[in-house]
């Protein structure tokens, strides 16, 4: 594997291992504040530490075209994810919120060979759907046999996520990592701003209560890290090591985020998620050697 291609994937590593306490956390606020506001509200307050960075880094606008792309990155990664995902911790623990959030690399992988024309080899293919079934396999063992309503939710905001993953990374070779979620901030803010307003009064300002420390704290998270910090890896990672094959190592978000999970907060973890979490980090494995052609395309550090 390319030097490039190999620090793509570490990136992408330390992205996914700061991901993978989303879920619990999101589960956290949720208990307390309002779904929506939760998955709107975080990207309205992580917009301010963007918008102080690009002014003070002094960096050039995007172009109209960038704009549009950054609408679709804002679409999937600012709204769907942590809106339909916040509704999924409502009926779902987190650990297995992150099994269904498992399928998210190979959607990831159909988008990147259809927006950025990367063509995965039939060994990479094979590995990915491996992944995804065995994923499928335990939410259907898990959940006694059948999809909860939770687990729904969690496959829109997959589907629709990793849209804006696809196409994040995509403009990041033009734009750099960082810069990208910085401008899908800045720029969705504007429509966040009313309905984050409305929400915030409705469910709080107006039936006023003491919100627990460990809510805002977890929502701290959720907002600096999950919506902000960790796309500076993630989508670097992407655009260095490329989309399809960095993707694949949001596999391992399952493991991590089920260990916090035991670990942090108690949630029980049957033995047989262990079981399942590494076989599919053995199909991650094996699709970090399969072949994948991609065309040369200049990144910005």
């Amino acid at each position: 594997m390319k030097a490039r291609e190999t620090q793509g994937m570490l990136l992408g590593l330390v992205g996914v291992m700061i991901f993978s306490l989303t879920l619990p956390m999101t589960r956290i606020v949720v208990a307390e504040f309002n779904p929506l506001l939760n998955g709107l509200g975080r990207a309205l307050a992580a917009a301010v530490p963007a918008a102080l960075l690009l002014a003070i880094r002094r960096e050039k606008r995007p172009t109209w075209r960038q704009v549009k792309s950054l609408a679709v990155v804002s679409l999937g990664v600012i709204v769907a994810y942590p809106v339909f995902s916040a509704w999924a911790m409502k009926s779902v623990p987190a650990s297995h919120g992150a099994i269904v959030n498992g399928l998210q690399p190979l959607a990831v992988a159909i988008y990147a060979a259809w927006l950025s024309h990367e063509r995965p080899s039939k060994a990479f293919w094979a590995s990915a759907l491996i992944g995804s079934a065995l994923v499928v396999a335990f939410a259907l063992h898990a959940g006694g046999g059948a999809l909860h309503a939770g687990d729904g939710w969690m496959l829109v905001a997959v589907g629709i996520g990793a849209l804006g993953y696809a196409e994040g990374a995509r403009v990041a070779r033009e734009l750099g990592g960082w810069q990208v979620i910085c401008w899908a901030l800045v720029l969705s803010a504007p429509f966040l701003a009313l309905p984050v307003g409305w929400l915030a009064w409705a469910h709080h300002v107006a039936h006023p209560g003491p919100v627990a420390l460990k809510t805002w704290l977890a929502f701290g998270y959720v907002t600096l890290f999950s919506q902000f910090l960790g796309f500076f890896a993630w989508y670097a990672g992407l655009a260095m090591g490329g989309t399809a094959r960095v993707g694949q190592v949001q596999l391992l978000q399952i493991f991590f985020t089920m260990a916090f999970s035991a670990l942090c907060f108690g949630e029980a973890v049957a033995p047989s998620a262990w079981l399942y979490a590494a076989a599919v980090i053995a199909t991650v494995m094996i699709g970090r050697r399969a072949a994948i052609r991609t065309a040369p395309v200049p990144v910005r550090a």
